[in-house]
């Protein structure tokens, strides 16, 4: 990938990153004042779409989370599908770091939240929450920090988050499903052989895609798979070649929804998810078993499941060391990594909206609290290991 390419799209991130801060403080301050029942009324406006006596009716939240979010997927497929094809995740000798940490980036967190929760069959199912990262938070952080940060950091932390990003796509899949409609999963199936048929006969054209992709994402949608996933899986068939002379199709839409998604998708997302109430909030909310097993996750099992996975893949020799980049540094990334918010908020959405709103006030406390202090933390650590570093331009 060019060095602009890369700086281009890590500024955005950055940006978007700070973005996100102001949309989920925003939310809290409007759940937290004379505003909250118009952030819930807002938030329960029912929306309705109706073909004759084909009709999808969902409150706002859902269209935001189940539709909205199927576009923020539909990026990070497309964005998967360029970096194992032509970027850096192209090249086996930059992976493996980035892998093994992402691989123990999940496997902790996910431990630490059962080793809490795995005698609440309820509780249990949130154990996937801490696994998450959020790269534009965490690229937001490093934003804040300065020009010194090494840009290896930033690719480490952004190819780690990708992994993070597959790994969440393959947990949604699997782990949250509800029950299955065979007629819909038919539809879909259908929908996929068209997109396959399309990308076989090198349409380049992405009109085509898109259309049977909306009709992929409503099949998925009415079969109990999760809807967003239909964005992955459009996102595959998308051709990353283009006809001589003509633009990648994949690229021009990777950089088309960019900006859509970074600046406005994922902050109204934040905003619609992030709003708790903090009234009559005491010690025993946040200690009880879900919130604590999620900010143990994200602040002890992040940090230890990233760090350590890659300070043992160094050691062993299995991967480098990236250069400008010192154990501190590194140290500070896996902190990083502990901040969760927009796709542990999502995860926690799948988790617990069928088994009561108390739950979901929990995970949120926990969301909250675990990615703040990893986010601190992370913060505090990479300035001071970068004081030395001369400046990154």
């Amino acid at each position: 990938m060019p060095a602009k390419t890369i700086h281009d799209f890590l500024k955005l991130e950055a940006a978007s990153g700070i973005i996100l801060m102001f949309a989920a403080l925003t939310a809290i301050i409007a759940a937290n004042s004379p505003l909250s029942i118009y952030y819930d009324l807002l938030l329960d406006v029912p929306v309705k779409v109706a073909i004759g006596s084909f009709e999808i009716a969902k409150p706002l939240l859902l269209w935001i989370n189940d539709g909205l979010m199927a576009m923020f997927f539909f990026l990070v497929g497309l964005e998967l599908k360029r970096e194992f094809l032509e970027g850096d995740l192209s090249e086996p000798g930059q992976i493996a770091l980035p892998a093994i940490g992402a691989i123990g980036g999940m496997l902790i967190p996910a431990l630490c939240y059962v080793a809490l929760n795995y005698d609440d069959p309820a509780a249990i199912s949130g154990w996937a929450i801490p696994t998450a990262t959020d790269i534009a938070f965490a690229l937001g952080i490093l934003a804040l920090i300065g020009s010194k940060v090494p840009l290896q950091l930033k690719i480490f932390l952004t190819s780690l988050a990708i992994f993070d990003d597959l790994g969440a796509i393959i947990v949604i899949a699997i782990f949250y499903t509800e029950q299955l409609s065979i007629t819909s999963l038919i539809v879909g199936a259908t929908m996929l052989a068209i997109l396959w048929a399309l990308n076989r006969r090198h349409v380049t054209d992405t009109a085509p895609y898109i259309f049977f992709g909306v009709v992929l994402w409503i099949a998925v949608l009415k079969s109990g798979v999760h809807a967003t996933l239909a964005g992955v899986l459009l996102a595959l068939f998308i051709p990353i070649k283009g006809k001589a002379g003509e633009p990648s199709p994949l690229k021009s839409l990777e950089h088309n929804l960019h900006s859509m998604v970074a600046f406005i998708i994922l902050p109204i997302f934040a905003f619609a998810n992030a709003g708790v109430s903090l009234s009559g909030l005491g010690v025993d909310d946040v200690v009880s078993p879900v919130p604590l097993g999620i900010i143990l996750g994200l602040f002890i099992g992040k940090q230890i499941g990233v760090f350590g996975f890659c300070f043992i893949a160094i050691k062993l020799g299995f991967a480098k060391l990236p250069a400008q980049i010192n154990w501190k540094l590194l140290y500070g990334a896996a902190l990083l990594c502990g901040v969760g918010f927009t796709m542990s908020l999502f995860i926690g959405s799948l988790a617990f909206e069928q088994t009561g709103e108390n739950l979901i006030f929990q995970d949120r406390i926990g969301i909250i609290i675990g990615s703040v202090i990893s986010g601190l933390l992370g913060y505090f650590v990479i300035k001071h290991g970068v004081k030395h570093l001369p400046d990154q331009h």
